[in-house]
């Protein structure tokens, strides 16, 4: 059973509900910290989270509550030498590195301690040296990942008014004389000693100060400046990463999110990056700090989107896969055809017209009036089937509607057949009126005459 560890929390910093820290083995057995959370409901996959350089877990708990809302697990960890996890030197404040192979050996062994916790699909998002690191372990063989999003990934070092040239054949000389633990600048610094207003990070007062109540919460997760051994370790992975050989291997879709004043990180080496990566896309924050998860909501809201446009590819929300199966055409339908009023209309004539041939063939034929006489009690139900205005009382009113809705007649009926008839029904409409009784008993050859034509007429009466 994994052994738990301890997450920091503050008021400013509550961490995140459905999570637990523990510890795991590095390289070397390094003891290493990390921290699953699980959200509530459904699972659409996992994130990868690795923070940059002096960053801990807790400095992502907002980030953390954005995934886990979105319906990921999220297991985010520590680098070797900061947070909690093993520090490289006996000074924990020292920023120090030995080469990157310890990195992408720690990052195997936190996949595969968490493999069968995180489900799949995979998808990895790195700030600054965590997304050097991850681009890294994808060029070196990573195939698990679905896609990731790079937060102002660190492809290329700033190096001030130094050449970068010059810095790197330095770090180089330093580290090969034996002095890689020492600091770069020659000082340590005071990494509880940070302005706001001097700061190159972030913008957002509220969110560097929530870190730096952090740190003052639980000092041993302060980070100070990095030596030469950090130094030469970030120029041997970012040239690395500057071969395009290596990052035209790495097939999975890759979103780079620059931020525009960073003063830390080349933005070049980024759009080089993204151009060269088979699936590369390059997203830039207009004025944004080096920290683009902690600077203001605008500026984040844009990392937010590109992250939620290639989560919407690689991780589909489970609701939505079959939606587009089974609800969406049915909804559609109906929205068709109510976008469509003209064809209500155009349904309903053809049934009038479906019923109009009925009394034209009952009419063709007038031995059914001969076998009414003979059977009246079989033909009536017949009569009802068909037109119900064929009844003997019914016949009388029937030539007066026709009469009286002449005009109706020639717009229902289509045929010219309906207008020759109207002359006519005049005289039948008065004999009708006059001995309807008599039609009906005594003259059955009359009646067949006249009924086939006020039969005519009933089609368009109805």
């Amino acid at each position: 059973m994994a052994e738990l560890a301890p997450l920091v929390t503050t008021p400013d910093a509550p961490a995140p509900p459905g999570g637990q820290a523990e510890w795991f083995r590095g390289a070397g057995g390094a003891q290493l910290r990390a921290a699953l959370f699980t959200p509530p409901g459904r699972v659409r996959g996992s994130i990868i989270l690795s923070g940059g350089r002096t960053e801990p877990i807790e400095k992502y708990y907002e980030t953390i509550g954005d995934f886990l809302e979105r319906g990921f697990v999220v297991l985010a960890h520590d680098w070797r030498g900061q947070g909690l996890s093993v520090r490289e030197l006996g000074d924990r404040h020292k920023g120090h590195a030995r080469g990157y192979k310890a990195y992408l050996d720690d990052f195997q062994a936190l996949l595969s301690a968490f493999e069968d916790r995180a489900p799949k699909p995979w998808v990895a998002v790195g700030h600054s040296m965590g997304g050097c690191l991850t681009l890294l372990a994808m060029a070196h063989g990573e195939r698990r990942f679905s896609g990731a999003v790079l937060s102002a990934p660190m492809l290329g070092v700033k190096t001030g008014k130094v050449p970068a040239k010059s810095a790197r054949f330095a770090a180089q000389l330093h580290s090969f004389m034996g002095r890689a633990h020492r600091y770069v600048l020659g000082q340590p610094g005071d990494p509880f000693d940070d302005a706001f207003e001097d700061n190159v990070l972030t913008h957002d007062r509220a969110r560097f100060m929530r870190t730096r109540g952090l740190i003052a919460a639980e000092p041993n997760l302060a980070l100070g400046a990095p030596t030469w051994g950090w130094l030469d370790f970030a120029f041997k992975a970012t040239a690395y990463l500057a071969r395009p050989e290596r990052l035209r291997e790495i097939t999975a879709p890759v979103v780079i999110v620059s931020a525009e004043d960073d003063q830390l990180v080349d933005n070049a080496a980024q759009e080089a990056a993204a151009r060269l990566l088979p699936q590369g896309k390059l997203v830039r924050v207009p004025g944004a700090y080096h920290e683009i998860l902690m600077e203001t909501d605008p500026m984040r809201n844009i990392f937010l989107r590109a992250f939620d446009a290639l989560t919407g590819r690689a991780a589909p929300k489970p609701a939505q896969a079959p939606k587009p199966v089974a609800p969406t055409p049915p909804a559609a339908a109906p929205v068709a055809e109510a976008a469509k009023p003209a064809p209500a209309p155009v349904i309903e004539p053809p049934k009038p017209a479906d019923a109009a041939p009925a009394p034209v063939k009952a009419a063709a034929k007038p031995t059914a009036p001969k076998a009414a006489a003979k059977k009246p009690a079989a033909k009536k139900p017949a009569a009802a089937k068909k037109p119900a205005a064929t009844a003997a009382a019914p016949k009388a009113k029937a030539p007066a509607k026709a009469a009286a809705k002449k005009p109706a007649a020639p717009k229902a009926a289509p045929k010219t057949e309906a207008v020759k008839p109207s002359p006519k029904a005049a005289k039948p409409a008065a004999k009708a009126a006059k001995a309807p009784a008599k039609a009906a008993a005594s003259k059955a050859s009359a009646a067949p005459k006249t009924t086939p034509k006020p039969t005519a007429k009933k089609p368009a009466a109805v």
